[in-house]
């Protein structure tokens, strides 16, 4: 079964309502200006560690993203043994100093506020900026982490390269005419290929 007819049988299935489900809940987190710098935090997490583990350590830090002194952030991290403690206390106690010129200028468009996250956000990247907006209802940017790397190099729709933002963009276009093709946007293709890959449906 060719990748269009395998997305097609999966939106005539129950996985179809998992995924509006989280569309909706990623809506609603997005409209809740406390939960926003959460999200950031949670993202910055994920780099190079498990989405799984982080979600974890979202719940139970709670506000401790937006309080805690850098050097307790980093131990608390380590408890719940994240790779890189030290590194992402750093990032998430540098990202304070913005998230709240990040709530005024949040931006309609994804690509534009993704630029503005990307220049401004310590420890954010291409691939980390669109998780943070899908996370917050944004739909018109594209996560493009291994999982989607290796699905669409085996499609044959890539020939991989080194990630920079050039190739990230190449990929996020490809992406974009595929959700056409099969009638979804960025944030539910997203969720039915990382489905495809992991069995699972995360955030």
């Amino acid at each position: 079964m060719g990748l269009i007819e395998e997305i097609n049988r999966l939106k005539s299935s129950e996985l179809k309502r998992v995924i509006d489900r989280r569309i909706k809940e990623f809506e609603e987190a997005g409209k809740k200006q406390n939960n926003i710098f959460g999200e950031l935090c949670f993202c910055i997490l994920t780099a190079n560690f498990s989405a799984e583990k982080c979600i974890k350590i979202q719940k139970e830090m709670g506000k401790g993203f937006s309080f805690l002194p850098e050097k307790e952030l980093a131990e608390e991290l380590k408890k719940f043994g994240h790779r890189f403690p030290n590194a992402r206390a750093n990032y998430i106690s540098e990202a304070r100093k913005c998230e709240s010129e990040m709530c005024r200028i949040m931006k309609s468009d994804g690509k534009e506020m993704r630029d503005w996250l990307v220049q401004n956000v310590k420890g954010i990247g291409m691939k980390e900026a669109s998780h943070f907006l899908r996370n917050i209802g944004y739909k018109d940017v594209a996560i493009i982490d291994f999982h989607i790397l290796d699905l669409l190099e085996r499609e044959k729709l890539i020939i991989r390269k080194n990630m920079n933002k050039k190739f990230y963009l190449e990929v996020e276009g490809i992406l974009e005419d595929l959700g056409k093709k099969v009638g979804l946007n960025l944030a539910e293709l997203d969720l039915y290929l990382w489905y495809m890959e992991t069995g699972k449906v995360l955030k």
